[in-house]
């Protein structure tokens, strides 16, 4: 009796044994399987998984986002791989007007290889308005490209109310008379003979026309056709820009609404307004903007930052109340 009392319990020892040793081994598979496969977030956002740590590094400060806008311009505008991301961060340094660092990476873009680059960074100083840009315009008058000396041109023309170019001008305006060499100051082409070509007097007439606009997506037909490609609707962006001439607060309101459209030409449009407002509380709604998923739009809020906070760039229309009386 007393032996089989002690393989009774030599049994059931080692029966108890072996439910532990699986139990374990069950417990471990499961949290290898875990580790490897952690369950997303129940709440619908499962763009990052439970029980693992969030990116706890600090958010940035002002100071800190206006160097990354700086850089994120300056790399932009200097990219020698992709002369269209150039063209497009010239438009944004345009609506710093006056700032120094802008005006300084305008200028050096006039002396780009790329003729569109050239012609954006002319387009780049009229739409700044800044008196500096002046004399570096006026360089490329002599230019070999008529698109940079015409660009040149009606530039200083235009928005810089300087006649330098206007021998260019009335060379142009003749149309069918051979232009002298000497009245456009050396420019290498035959302007009759442009006048005379259908495709480049195309060119000619569509990259420096009417309007001669600097945009968020470039100028002219490449603009309209990225523009296209990237769903920005033209009718809403100029509705946006007309309805931006008079800086009221319901503007001002439209524009931060505007902020989350769908259409990015519609987002680079609000954005550039609402920094034109050189408010810094407007900064915290310009912000996730700098992270959008279109270049354009990146680099016209990295712009409307720097405007908000620098308070550098110099307003061009004075704020005025939803109520005031028009002059």
């Amino acid at each position: 009796m007393a032996y089989n009392a002690e393989m009774t319990s030599a049994s059931a020892l080692s029966g108890n044994r072996s439910l532990r040793l699986l139990l374990a081994a069950l417990l471990f598979g499961s949290l290898i399987h875990a580790q490897e496969n952690p369950p997303t977030n129940p709440a619908g956002d499962d763009s990052h998984p439970v029980g693992v740590p969030k990116d706890s590094s600090p958010p940035e400060t002002p100071a800190e986002r206006v160097k990354r806008c700086w850089q994120m311009l300056t790399d932009n505008v200097q990219d020698s791989k992709h002369f269209e991301t150039r063209i497009q961060a010239l438009s944004a340094l345009s609506n710093l007007g006056s700032n120094p660092r802008a005006n300084t990476l305008i200028a050096e873009a006039m002396k780009d290889s790329n003729l569109d680059v050239r012609t954006a960074a002319i387009l780049a100083a009229g739409n700044s308005k800044s008196r500096t840009l002046i004399p570096p315009v006026k360089g490329l008058l002599d230019d070999h490209e008529p698109q940079v000396v015409f660009a040149a041109a009606t530039t200083l023309w235009k928005q810089f109310k300087d006649k330098s170019g206007e021998d260019v001008l009335a060379a142009i305006a003749a149309g069918e008379r051979k232009a002298n060499p000497n009245l456009i100051h050396g420019a290498a082409h035959d302007m009759s003979r442009t006048m005379h070509s259908p495709s480049a007097m195309e060119k000619l007439a569509l990259t420096t026309g009417a309007g001669m606009v600097l945009g968020p997506f470039g100028f002219s037909v490449g603009a309209v056709e990225y523009a296209r490609k990237n769903g920005a609707d033209s009718a809403r962006i100029q509705a946006i820009n007309l309805l931006a001439e008079e800086k009221t607060e319901e503007v001002r309101a439209e524009m931060k609404s505007a902020l989350g459209d769908k259409d990015p030409g519609v987002r680079a449009a609000a954005v550039r307004i609402l920094g034109s407002f050189h408010r810094p509380q407007d900064a915290a709604d310009i912000a996730p903007l700098l992270d959008d998923l279109k270049l354009p739009v990146r680099l016209t809020a990295a712009s409307a930052y720097i405007e908000c906070l620098s308070g550098s760039a110099k307003e061009k229309t004075s704020h005025r109340s939803a109520n005031a009386s028009p002059r």
